[in-house]
């Protein structure tokens, strides 16, 4: 073939400025491109032969070899694919890649600083502009009688393309990096981004610098492979040991067998692991794989929690692994990292649309080919598809969990202290995760029992009453059921340590809490009650339950109420608050002399307000001091109201209470203290 010169065909402003600054979001994606472009060659050879219209020769090898040269400057990209005609070279380099490219740039050529704005105008080869001053593809094509083809751009809009001397059918592009650049010439540098995006490409993929000095290795010669280039053969005698015999002589005694080696040129080590784990069935991996890739991945050497295989074949295809990571969440950052590929190809971290919000902590890979992805392969289009993906993975979470809390609950049980923000957070978001979920929820007693909601009824004395069923029994009187009969509550405590006096008062009467500690347990009992009408959860310090208190005979009534209004009155005098909410009660405990409670639906209004932000306004909380009549304190202060102490103790007994309920304030402190250390004097006069 004559040498040919041509022109590409733009007919408004170059676009390679374009491609060099703003297709791609990372400049080092160029490397992806060449690498995919190669695996792409490589696939249709092998189809080819698989489909009869060609023959691959018996010591073919697939691989893609990337070459550095410091010296020169350059990167080299050579594959084993199907390569080029002249014919293709023109089509596929210089015409394809520039189909729409003129309204391409009059769409965009105002929109400068966007990364994602190219549909598919096949520029991925023309991502080596980016770094490269010069672009040379030397090129066979798998047609017989094809004739080598040498075509070189310098990144404007000329070309020239004449016959070339390549040998071996494939392809081999060599990059002449420009100065901004250079590093692209570093070997290290190089490894780095391979690794990065090419990990798990279908093909092998060396690594190698051309003017490193070569390394060997020295191998038995049983393990000798084919392709290995024997540098040396070496003979190794038997090591031969003097020790003694049976009969306490010594001889030589042979340790260790003679050995024929070989020195050979230093084995490759493809960089990509072209059968990674996510493409494998379940039952070929062992939990050791799982573990490895994990750290391999993810360079975490905690153990994950568990993980989930996906396999999808309809309605979209798609392979991955999720890991649920052992999250120490005081240090540790709860967003995970979701690795994105296509077809093995690496596409980008984190890509938030494929997974749902509530599972942003998980670890995994997900490669799914019929992702609709930009030319740039770092951005998805956010539609209706991607909200699938997101609604399968949801989907395969919730049956995994499910799953292993009916079969594998003592395995369940201790990953469910980790997990429970998440699935909690999961059940407030998505109604159908949620449905799932229901019964693979677990609550944790004041023994560390775990238990589910309907665990958590019954032991309450009560029964699972569904929506529908409870609404059919009242089908006749409508009205009936605006309002649902609370046959059940749940008592629950959110720190041990706080409540510890409640939690005495209630294990002394032999009763039950669950464990709620999480600030996103109020929503979640919220919830929980809207969808169990006949369930309501209550904190224990929130009243005094008719467990804890003694029945007032109607004998003593008229005078209980005499002692209970003096009491009242003396409390409220000393405290300096007339509107003070003060209730006796004789409780069965009598260690207990003072509490203060604070109704469900007030706490859980600070809560709320807490969550948006207006934490410390007051908004009439009902707060209740509880004094138990059956205290001796109790007792001394309605039986001494003019001495001199009684005041000293209201305060006090408020105090100790309060501190039960939440820290003082810095005055209140201060004065707690004070008063704390004049009633020890007390005890020396």
């Amino acid at each position: 073939m004559a040498a040919k010169k041509g022109s590409l065909s733009i007919s408004s402003e170059n676009i390679f400025p374009i491609i060099k600054k703003w297709v791609y979001s990372d400049h080092d994606i160029f490397i992806r491109e060449m690498i995919s472009n190669g695996c792409d060659a490589i696939t249709k050879l092998k189809k080819l032969d698989m489909m009869g219209e060609y023959q691959i020769p018996d010591d073919y090898k697939a691989s893609i070899q990337v070459v550095v040269n410091p010296e020169e400057k350059t990167l080299k990209f050579i594959d084993t694919g199907l390569g080029m005609t002249a014919d293709e070279v023109e089509e596929y380099i210089t015409q394809i890649a520039f189909s729409g490219a003129t309204q391409f740039l009059e769409k965009y050529k105002d929109k400068t600083t966007e990364d994602d704005m190219i549909g598919h105008f096949g520029l991925g080869f023309y991502s080596a502009f980016m770094v490269a001053d010069e672009v040379h593809i030397d090129t066979l094509s798998y047609k017989d009688g094809a004739t080598a083809v040498h075509w070189v751009s310098n990144g404007g809009t000329e070309y020239e393309m004449e016959d070339g001397t390549k040998e071996g059918v494939g392809t081999e592009i060599t990059l002449y990096l420009n100065e901004d650049s250079i590093e692209f010439a570093n070997e290290y540098r190089v490894r780095e981004v391979l690794e990065k995006y090419c990990s798990f490409m279908p093909v092998e993929i060396f690594l190698s610098n051309a003017n490193a000095e070569p390394e060997y290795e020295t191998i038995d010669e049983a393990d000798l492979k084919e392709d290995d280039e024997v540098i040396e053969h070496i003979h190794e005698d038997a090591k031969m040991e003097e020790k003694e015999n049976e009969n306490g002589e010594k001889e030589m005694v042979e340790v260790s067998p003679a050995k024929e080696k070989v020195k050979i040129k230093k084995r490759p080590v493809s960089i990509s692991d072209v059968h990674p784990l996510w493409a494998k069935h379940p039952n070929e991996c062992s939990d050791e794989d799982y573990q490895e890739f994990y750290r391999k991945v993810f360079l975490d050497y905690k153990e994950p929690l568990f993980w989930i295989h996906l396999n999808m074949d309809y309605p979209f295809n798609l392979k991955g692994i999720l890991y649920f990571p052992r999250i120490n969440t005081e240090y540790d950052s709860i967003e995970g990292t979701i690795k994105l590929y296509n077809n093995q190809v690496f596409i980008a971290d984190n890509i938030k649309e494929v997974i749902p919000e509530f599972l942003m902590v998980l670890k995994g890979v997900i490669d799914c080919p019929d992702l609709p992805l930009n030319v740039s392969r770092s951005a998805l289009q956010n539609d209706g598809f991607v909200t699938k993906i997101a609604d399968y993975i949801a989907k395969k979470v919730s049956d995994k969990l499910s799953g292993m809390c009916k079969t594998k609950r003592e395995e369940y049980e201790k990953y469910w202290d980790n997990i429970s923000p998440f699935i909690k957070f999961g059940c407030l978001k998505d109604e159908k995760f949620c449905d799932k979920m229901k019964d693979a929820i677990l609550f944790k007693n004041l023994d560390s029992k775990y238990l589910t909601l309907k665990d958590c009824i019954e032991e309450n004395g009560g029964e699972i009453v569904e929506p529908n069923d409870h609404q059919g029994e009242n089908a006749e009187n409508p009205d009936d059921n605006k309002v649902e009969e609370i046959k059940t509550t749940i008592y629950y405590v959110t720190d041990e340590v706080q409540q510890s006096q409640y939690i005495n008062l209630f294990r002394n009467q032999g009763k039950d809490a669950v464990i709620l500690n999480h600030n996103i347990d109020s929503a979640f009992i919220t919830q929980l009650e809207q969808r169990n009408p006949t369930v309501r959860f209550q904190r224990i310090d929130a009243d005094v339950t008719g467990d804890v208190k003694e029945e007032i005979s109607e004998e003593e009534k008229e005078a209980f109420k005499k002692t209970s209004d003096s009491l009242i009155e003396i409390f409220r005098k000393e405290l300096g608050n007339d509107k003070l909410d003060v209730k006796i009660e004789k409780l069965k405990d009598e260690s207990v002399a003072s509490m203060i409670t604070l109704s469900e639906q007030s706490r859980r209004m600070q809560e709320m307000m807490k969550m948006y932000g207006m934490a410390g306004m007051d908004m009439g909380m009902e707060t209740a001091l509880i004094l138990n009549a059956n205290h001796p304190l109790v007792q001394y202060v309605a039986e001494h109201q003019e001495d001199e102490h009684a005041g000293v103790i209201c305060k006090q007994l408020y105090d100790l209470a309060m501190l039960a309920h939440k820290p003082l304030n810095p005055d209140e402190m201060t004065a707690f203290v004070k008063r704390s250390n004049e009633i020890m004097m007390l005890l020396t006069k």
